[in-house]
């Protein structure tokens, strides 16, 4: 994966206005984000999703431009064809695991058949252990099976890039060490190129093959990170 990134976006809340400023390249499988909270690490995230729209800049893909404010280009979210992982996994509670997974399948069904099957809802169970609980609601899963379930429902739709936002910080110290070890060799199997955003040094040693940092809306790297 190759990410050019080179934007601004102005918030304003009352008296208060938040500057955000990305300019750089990273090419690779697994680009990480790190920073404190409030440093516009999300934001930036929701920049590529093509949930915010920059201000200035452009944002591209292995060379396909989504957004380009020169240009007048800013393609919405569903034609990106990237998966975005909620830091909550955004889950819908009337549906279950099953019907969540099988919702990323197919772009506009809001509501799957409770028994609905696929290969790729079926193969998504199985990769994820959760044919067992495949009947269930999010409220009757625990911490991981929530995130496998999202996990799943994000790439059932095989998704040329993954942003994950936060993905560890609801889970507990021994659930967040598991589920980190399984993103790790699922990523490697899959070869799914991934943007992970964090606060956390453990996710970096794992996940850090480019590492960013962002502080105050500002990204930087220590060297030259903008694209030639």
């Amino acid at each position: 994966m190759r990410l050019d990134v080179d934007i601004r976006k102005t918030l304003r809340s009352g008296h208060r206005v938040f500057e955000l400023q990305a300019r750089f390249c990273a090419q690779g499988e697994r680009v990480v984000v790190v920073g404190p909270s409030g440093a516009g690490k999300s934001m930036l995230l929701k920049v590529l999703a093509g949930l915010v729209r920059p201000d200035a800049g452009h944002v591209r893909i292995d060379g396909e431009t989504l957004f380009d404010a020169v240009q007048g280009i800013h393609l919405p979210p569903q034609a990106r064809n990237v998966a975005y992982l909620f830091q909550d996994y955004a889950l819908f509670p009337h549906l279950n695991v099953r019907q969540n997974i099988a919702f990323g399948e197919r772009r506009g069904w809001r509501n799957p058949p409770a028994a609905h099957a696929s290969p790729e809802v079926e193969r998504w169970l199985d990769a994820f252990g959760l044919r067992e609980v495949a009947h269930q609601h999010p409220h009757e899963l625990s911490g991981g099976q929530r995130q496998r379930t999202a996990l799943a429902r994000a790439l059932v739709a095989r998704p040329r890039a993954l942003l994950l936002d936060e993905p560890f910080a609801a889970l507990d110290t021994e659930l967040r060490a598991s589920m980190r070890a399984e993103l790790d060799a699922l990523q490697r199997r899959l070869q799914v190129p991934m943007v992970l955003i964090t606060h956390d040094p453990q996710d970096v040693q794992v996940f850090g093959e480019q590492v960013l940092y962002m502080h105050d809306g500002v990204l930087r790297r220590k060297e030259d990170a903008a694209c030639t």
